[in-house]
């Protein structure tokens, strides 16, 4: 055995300990960014708002959550989403559901305040659900979109325990205050409220 190198100090020996006790999870760049990401609604993709388009809340402790508002992107999926990543705009949705396939984006967790219903009241106890299209476009409002917002907003519902009912999912043209119109009238109610019932 070779004398001439000297032996580790105990003090090294016992930080090489400690390093090696530090859970997984609190060293940088591991899973524990992962868990952070994790979607409210399984089938929702994580697409993430600028922090500086939304409030950190902790709904529904801090504000309860009543009610759904129903809203369309008058842009594409891909330009929504550009824009509620981009922190000049100030303005986000907790999702965004894409027009040809009934994809869900979530860009805000639940548990924070999307900027979305242009009332503060309104945005603090509510949900908002961006579609792809414009208000004088129906064909925008395929079954896939129909069928997967319905399905995401009776999820939405049991979570918070909201009647499935217009009075408690609206349109962003009944926010009170509010100059915008969608859905529009070629959104329909009928067949939405139907849904969201039989999901």
């Amino acid at each position: 055995m070779d004398r001439s190198r000297p032996l580790p100090s105990r003090r090294r020996i016992l930080k090489g300990a400690a390093l090696a006790a530090v859970p997984y999870a609190l060293l940088p760049g591991t899973r524990a960014d992962a868990q952070t990401l994790a979607v409210d609604y399984p089938s929702a993709e994580w697409q993430p708002a600028s922090t500086s388009n939304f409030t950190e809340s902790t709904r529904p402790s801090a504000y309860s959550v009543d009610r759904v508002i129903v809203h369309v992107t008058q842009e594409t999926y891909a330009t929504t989403l550009s824009i509620f990543q981009n922190p000049q705009k100030q303005v986000s949705a907790h999702y965004v559901v894409r027009s040809a396939d009934g994809h869900v984006a979530q860009c805000v967790r639940e548990a924070d305040i999307a900027w979305h219903a242009g009332s503060w009241s309104y945005n603090t106890r509510s949900i908002g659900i961006e579609h792809e299209g414009w208000v004088d476009q129906p064909a925008y409002f395929t079954d896939a979109l129909y069928e997967q917002s319905a399905n995401l907003t009776a999820a939405i519902c049991d979570r918070y325990g909201i009647p499935k009912d217009r009075t408690h999912i609206l349109g962003h043209a009944q926010v009170p205050g509010t100059d915008h119109t969608d859905p529009g009238p070629n959104w329909d109610w009928v067949r939405y409220i139907r849904l969201v019932n039989l999901a």
